[in-house]
């Protein structure tokens, strides 16, 4: 997603509460992060705009939520809309960091052990040659099952059937047993799902949302 830069942004993500700035400090040990280190710990890959993530997140004060995302601008905004979604406060089971995905090993490691995974409407890098950057290629997919806890759960979405299809090949190439197929998201809707700012451009289009659920094996 392209978007015009946000001066705002860094200072504010700067002097946030649940904002990891150096998020190389933290791998082996993000679970110190949190006042309550104990509890079931989730990942969001590509937080956008946060409107995932900030409703997920208040939704189950019972978990931990780690949200990355590349871009200062996407996460100042995501920062503003986690921070409405609970009325002005900070949370205290959410962490905020940039980095870039495709080098996620870098800032998290086994210990970690990362319960569950969400992948909302990436990049879908149509092109052949381009495919090995998307997060859900194969060589990513691998990556992540170095911190993912054993039995951790992905869950995907996209608009892009070529994206979907290729993905469920990726998931068996790497490991995953696939558990959850849905190609029209809103006529079937699933349980602790919230609509992303693409997904709700896609569905006022007409175009499905394609979802899926996957185990580590």
């Amino acid at each position: 997603m392209h978007i015009r830069p946000r001066p705002w942004a860094r200072p504010e993500l700067e002097a946030s509460s649940f904002f990891a700035a150096e998020p190389w400090t933290y791998k082996n040990h993000w679970r110190a992060d949190y006042p309550k280190p104990d509890r079931p710990l989730y990942l969001e890959l590509g937080c956008g705009k946060g409107q995932f993530i900030a409703k997920l997140s208040a939704a189950h004060p019972e978990n931990n939520y780690l949200a990355v995302d590349m871009i200062d601008t996407m996460l100042g905004i995501t920062r503003r809309n986690v921070v409405a979604e609970r009325g002005g406060a900070d949370p205290e089971n959410l962490t905020l960091t940039a980095w870039d995905i495709t080098r996620i090993d870098k800032i998290l490691g086994p210990d970690d052990r990362i319960d569950g995974l969400y992948i909302n409407f990436c990049n879908p890098w149509p092109k052949r040659k381009k495919h090995k950057k998307r997060l859900t290629h194969t060589r990513q997919l691998i990556l992540y099952k170095a911190f993912l806890a054993p039995g951790a759960v992905l869950r995907f979405k996209t608009d892009d059937d070529g994206l979907f299809d290729d993905t469920l090949d990726y998931l068996k190439e790497a490991g995953f047993e696939t558990e959850t197929v849905i190609r029209n998201l809103h006529a079937h809707p699933v349980a602790d799902d919230y609509p992303t700012e693409h997904e709700k451009m896609f569905a006022e289009k007409g175009i499905p949302i394609k979802y899926l659920q996957a185990r580590m094996i």
